[in-house]
């Protein structure tokens, strides 16, 4: 099915779509085809513009479009055209991110242009947008686009590190993130008090908050983005401490378990995780002033 042109800007629009995705202006199209007629054109265009944005699944949207034809005609295109409507959105999205990362960029610096054009980087951007359905907040928004600006402009770790940067985005959540952004600003902070600066109030040691705390430690520390505070020696060893005996109640003689809070151990970032606070949380000032939701020709 041919797209058509918008009156308003002249970019092309699918069949399906009822506003334009560049301007935003409204679509009115008339049909000389019957409703039921346009009603198959309808979803089989929906189907085929749906197998388009997830690849391999042609065969499956085709047999669907089959299957749907002469039954909930009406329920199946309105099932598409709001399915579309979020596609576009995301394109948009991917859109004013590439135009926020060339804002932040010196386009004149040859290194600059040079690694932006490279198969490398490129690969990157495209592993960025392929995830892009982990990115449910606008906050990741930015953590994505800050990472693509800063591995345009800098070297400092491999473009490796950079894709494993974008697996955690989709791999964790923002408060992950918050946790991350409290330990970087407060080295050898306890976990008790990376609550507190979270602005959580205090809760019961068995509440299902307490759980998922020790869940979000658990996970940073074992992802090695976090650890527990250690001494070095000169060379960067981490010198071992000396285990200390947990006191007992001399009264009942009865123990507990480490709180979830806990006081005493503090906490810092791993190397990688230093540097993913340098790639993601840094956002690099603007060399050009970027109009907002400006489209790309």
């Amino acid at each position: 099915m041919e797209p058509i042109k918008c009156g308003e800007c002249g970019h092309e629009i699918p069949y399906v779509a009822e506003m334009c995705p560049s301007c935003g202006k409204a679509i009115v199209i008339a049909h000389e085809e019957s409703g039921s007629e346009t009603g198959k054109k309808v979803l089989r265009a929906g189907m085929e513009i749906a197998s388009g944005f997830v690849p391999g699944l042609g065969g499956i949207f085709s047999a669907a479009a089959s299957a749907w034809e002469g039954r909930d005609q009406d329920r199946a295109n309105d099932f598409f055209k709001h399915w579309l409507r979020m596609l576009f959105d995301e394109m948009k999205e991917k859109e004013q991110t590439i135009v926020e990362i060339m804002a932040r960029l010196d386009m004149q610096d040859a290194k600059t242009a040079e690694r932006m054009e490279s198969p490398e980087y490129q690969s990157l951007v495209k592993k960025a947008f392929r995830e892009w359905s982990g990115v449910e907040s606008e906050d990741k928004r930015k953590l994505i686009r800050n990472i693509l600006a800063n591995a345009a402009a800098s070297e400092i770790v491999s473009d490796d590190v950079i894709r494993l940067f974008l697996e955690w985005l989709g791999k964790y959540s923002e408060l992950h993130f918050k946790v991350i952004a409290v330990v970087y600003k407060n080295k050898g902070i306890t976990r008790g008090e990376i609550w507190r600066q979270l602005g959580k109030t205090q809760v019961r040691e068995d509440s299902s908050e307490a759980d998922l705390f020790k869940l979000l430690i658990r996970d940073l520390n074992t992802g090695e983005i976090i650890r527990q505070h250690r001494e070095t020696d000169y060379q960067g060893n981490y010198i071992l401490k000396t285990p200390s005996k947990r006191p007992t109640s001399q009264s009942t003689g009865t123990r507990t378990a480490k709180s979830a809070f806990d006081q005493e151990e503090g906490y810092e970032l791993t190397g990688i995780g230093q540097q993913f606070v340098h790639y993601a949380m840094t956002d690099l000032p603007l060399k050009i002033e970027a109009p907002k939701d400006a489209p790309i020709e």
